[in-house]
């Protein structure tokens, strides 16, 4: 029987009662006088606070356990708080006497959790491949560097990291070795490829996995963006610097004396700097128009009336957008890149052919279902772009974009509030439906990047062996708005909840050092 377990019974000898001697305790819990007047000791010198009686009851281990388990696994694994910071987090709510709280015991216990987790995810994994419900995946590519170089593979459909590894190099044999691996196990293929254009990723599309490189939006802004918001930036800095030293040279000539020409020459030097900042203000407001143009063109649906959109749509309309862009620099003296202009170009046509690609799923998934032209319309212009608009509305920080998408959203609501079959549906079938449509939504694996960055900053390093816990914490415990895990979404099953599974496998948790001159004080 294990330590906790002799305390809590001689605990419950003596509470229920307090005046029975060593040895009646002994011949009530078959333990020796030894150890009953050992343990007895041990639960006295434990006793110094009025909540400490609740630590020795049955229920009360059993919710200090999940106290403890939680701490680590909340602030310890997930927000990478340090073990000297838990130590006195556990010393100050007096539970030094009931577990063991020094750094390294503190280290040792998430280092069980660990294995846990690991274990755990593991077996979980190879039930939702046994399952055999996983679709085929949409992924997106990237690296991010920390203290080593981690790649980074995810699946955008359902936000499940496929591969999160620690690499020497982003060759695109060592990019190949480790994703076919990942795939080869999970059985699963790749639609597309969404990347910045590094070659090793592009080949791992085209040639590795065979199948279609989209280039990252992300990226392409971001080129646009590094060319041509400095230039402007700095010309508008310089606009208003010179709007405020021609302001106070005409307040110096208002209060001194001076002649009529000079005090005309700096109001007209006022009124030319008031243009010159109105000029840059515009400019900086119209190159931010078209970047935000080119990021809500890319959409299964048109903005304005929700019609649906080819790629040859969008590519016109994106080429459109970066003439435009072009045409404005050139009107106002700004430098020109045309090598850069020229990399956005040619991913043009790889950023619209996205919106193929996304429309051949959807064919795909109604082929199942036999549809009427009536229906078929509905589920098209009605249904997934209502679904759409919802959950780009939800994910859009900018005030100018979401009130565009608010719109379009506002728009295909009434339009589907008003439609006959969204009237003769029964709620269950709507539901049915809305899942299906929720499903067309992706995200991105920059937003992981950042995160992981944030950790590693925040932290100065993380643990080597936390890599993979927090691969497993991203896949099984981030739940999203609807109460789903990425997990559950690429598998398509339910999983129980990680906390709980992981806690019902911390049987015990360490004693407490008990170090000498604390024995020979209690003496």
């Amino acid at each position: 029987m294990r330590f906790w377990a002799k305390s809590r019974l001689i605990f419950n000898a003596f509470r229920d009662n307090a005046k029975a001697s060593i040895r009646q305790v002994a011949v009530q819990t078959g333990f020796s006088k030894s150890s009953v007047h050992r343990l007895g000791q041990a639960i006295a010198r434990r006793d110094r606070h009025p909540e400490s009686w609740l630590w020795e009851t049955e229920e009360g281990r059993r919710w200090f356990i999940r106290l403890v388990v939680a701490v680590l696994y909340v602030f310890g694994l997930k927000r990478g708080v340090g073990a000297e910071t838990i130590s006195e987090f556990f010393v100050r709510l007096h539970l030094e006497r009931h577990v063991g709280c020094s750094p390294s015991a503190v280290r040792g216990m998430m280092e069980e959790l660990e294995r846990v987790i690991l274990a755990t995810a593991e077996a979980w994994e190879g039930e939702g491949i046994a399952g055999g419900e996983i679709r085929p995946i949409i992924g997106a590519v990237d690296e991010t560097f920390l203290e080593r170089m981690m790649m980074v593979f995810m699946d955008l459909v359902s936000g499940y990291l496929v591969v999160e590894e620690v690499a020497d190099d982003r060759t695109y044999e060592t990019w190949y070795t480790l994703v076919e691996a990942r795939l080869e196990a999970l059985k699963v293929r790749v639609l597309y490829l969404v990347s910045d254009r590094a070659k090793a990723l592009v080949k791992l599309a085209e040639t590795g996995l065979d199948c279609l490189s989209i280039p990252d939006l992300f990226h392409l802004i971001y080129d646009l963006v590094k060319s041509y918001s400095l230039a402007i930036g700095r010309r508008l800095q310089q606009a208003r610097r010179d709007l405020d030293q021609a302001q106070k040279h005409l307040c110096q000539c208002l209060v001194s004396p001076s002649s009529a020409p000079t005090l005309q020459q700096a109001q007209a030097r006022v009124e030319a700097c008031v243009a010159e900042v109105t000029r840059w203000e515009s400019v900086r407001l119209a190159y931010r128009r078209h970047l935000e143009r080119v990021s809500l063109i890319v959409h299964p649906w048109r903005l304005v009336d929700s019609t649906r959109q080819s790629s040859q749509d969008v590519e016109r309309q994106l080429q459109a957008e970066i003439n435009a862009l072009e045409a404005l620099v050139e009107m106002h003296g700004l430098p020109v890149k045309p090598t850069t202009l020229d990399k956005v170009r040619k991913q043009l046509a790889g950023v619209a052919t996205l919106l193929d690609c996304w429309w051949q799923g959807v064919e795909q998934d109604l082929e199942q279902v036999i549809l009427t032209p009536r229906w078929r319309s509905w589920v098209e212009e009605v249904l997934l772009p209502l679904t759409y608009w919802h959950l780009h509305v939800s994910h859009t920080r900018c005030p100018r974009r979401k009130a565009q998408l608010l719109e379009a959203l506002q728009a295909v609501q009434d339009t589907f509030d008003s439609h006959p079959i969204t009237q003769q549906l029964a709620p269950d079938v709507l539901e049915g439906w809305k899942r299906w449509a929720a499903q067309r939504a992706s995200s991105a694996v920059e937003g992981r990047n950042g995160y992981l960055s944030q950790m590693q900053h925040n932290h100065r390093g993380l643990p080597k062996r936390r890599y993979k816990v927090w691969t497993v914490l991203h896949n099984f415990d981030c739940r999203a708005s609807d109460g789903t895990t990425p997990a559950s979404r690429f598998f398509r099953q339910g999983f129980p909840d990680l906390f709980d599974t992981v806690l019902s496998q911390i049987e015990d948790l360490p004693r407490p050092r008990e170090r000498k001159q604390t024995m020979a004080l209690s003496h």
